[in-house]
């Protein structure tokens, strides 16, 4: 090589042919097309004849499904949980929690999931690690951000600095200020306990009416969505009726609260995972009695999610667990739609959940989420069917971001066409 080394590419050019398109939108998939992708967006699907004349480089897929790329609604890539592997991240400097978050994003886009939102970084350095990965600097997925979540004194989370510790009405509607001037996307509250948390149980309802009607005014007057950490159905309820767009966790939901949150379409981001965790948990050295109240809410944490589903509450992916985790034979984000689809969500809105809903919460329809002319090309390719299983997700072998191929386990993209 010589001459200036660039950054890495943001934005690519391809022409996939040989496929069958999973386009996020229709139920099943659709064969003999062709997506031509033009400066990191999809501009045509059209028939393969068509497309070899747009001059890019082309890729057979040689039969394969092609999907959005995975959307993550529950990410933390600067996660320490109680035991020694969170001590160890709680002792990093600023320095190299920076590579180490930029590490966790590098193999998170390596997964397939080509978007997260993150909802409780460390430090700020999620800021940074958008851009970076924006200007090209490092490799990984779009990042929407809370920055930092907002507790109360003594709150979930609130002996790491990815939360911000407030009191009162106008502490709650301070905090959410200062994470819109720090850069924030959206903004999380910690309304009720946790699994985490040693001195709180799930249930334990942590924020006042007026602290979360606060937050989540001034959040909307801002043009901020609010999501918030919550586990009973009373203090959900509260939350949504004034005014909450989404829950993380709901872990004790009743059916009556199901139905509310329904009818105001606040969402629900399950992460079924995280009480089904045992051996993430004995990797990072977590104490028993968070493995026995993890693993203790997992009955009821699917009831749940089964009476949100019975409800019609739009459910999307998030995994809580670093999606690219080595768990259970896949990675932490499959095993969670894995979960989501035994729990009752069927295959095809499986899939959604995992990509053109996530992108409506975000505000970002049209651009993220499906495979449309407009969209940027990020995707993924499978051997098998995802609208028939989302095992299917277990083979990913090519990921796309911006039209830029950055995981081809065939070697595929070195196939091309004048």
């Amino acid at each position: 090589m010589s001459g200036a080394v660039p950054s890495l590419p943001t934005r690519g050019d391809a022409v996939l042919v040989g496929m069958q398109l999973v386009d996020g939108v229709d139920p099943a998939p659709r064969e003999g097309l062709a997506l031509v992708v033009e400066d990191g967006r999809i501009t045509r699907i059209t028939s393969p004849d068509d497309a070899l004349g747009a001059g890019a480089a082309v890729i057979d897929l040689d039969g394969a499904f092609v999907m959005p790329g995975l959307i993550n609604m529950h990410t933390h890539f600067s996660l320490s949980l109680p035991g020694a592997g969170g001590d160890a991240v709680s002792g990093l400097s600023p320095h190299e929690l920076a590579l180490y978050m930029a590490d966790g994003a590098r193999r998170t886009l390596l997964s397939g999931v080509t978007t997260v939102r993150c909802v409780a970084e460390k430090g700020g350095a999620d800021f940074a690690l958008r851009r970076a990965i924006a200007a090209g600097h490092v490799p990984g997925p779009r990042i929407f951000t809370a920055g930092r979540a907002l507790c109360c004194t003594g709150g979930h989370g609130f002996d790491s600095d990815d939360t911000l510790e407030c009191d009162g009405a106008d502490a709650f509607a301070r905090g959410v200020r200062s994470q819109v001037k720090a850069g924030a996307d959206l903004i999380k509250l910690m309304i009720s306990g946790g699994i985490a948390g040693e001195h709180e149980e799930i249930t334990t309802p942590q924020l006042t009416r007026e602290e979360m009607a606060a937050a989540i005014s001034t959040a909307h007057a801002w043009g901020r969505k609010v999501t918030a950490h919550a586990g009973p159905a009373a203090i959900i309820a509260e939350a949504v009726e004034v005014g909450l767009d989404c829950v993380e966790h709901g872990y004790e939901l009743t059916p009556e609260v199901a139905r509310l949150m329904a009818e105001n379409g606040t969402a629900l981001v399950p992460t079924l995972v995280v009480t089904r965790a045992g051996a993430f948990f004995d990797d990072l050295g977590v104490p028993t009695w968070m493995q026995q109240r993890s693993l203790g809410a997992g009955p009821r944490h699917m009831a749940s999610y089964r009476y949100a589903l019975d409800a019609g509450v739009e459910v999307l992916l998030g995994s809580d667990m670093p999606p690219f985790w080595n768990f259970e034979g896949t990675s932490a984000v499959v095993r969670e739609l894995e979960h989501m689809q035994s729990g009752g969500l069927p295959a095809p809105d499986t899939v959604r959940a995992a990509t053109s809903a996530p992108a409506r919460w975000l505000g970002a329809e049209g651009e993220l989420g499906t495979l449309t002319p407009g969209a940027w090309a990020d995707l993924v390719v499978t051997p098998t069917d995802p609208t028939a299983d989302v095992a299917a997700l277990r083979d990913i072998d090519l990921v796309m971001k911006g039209g830029v191929v950055v995981r081809d386990d065939h070697r595929r993209a070195d196939v091309s066409s004048g």
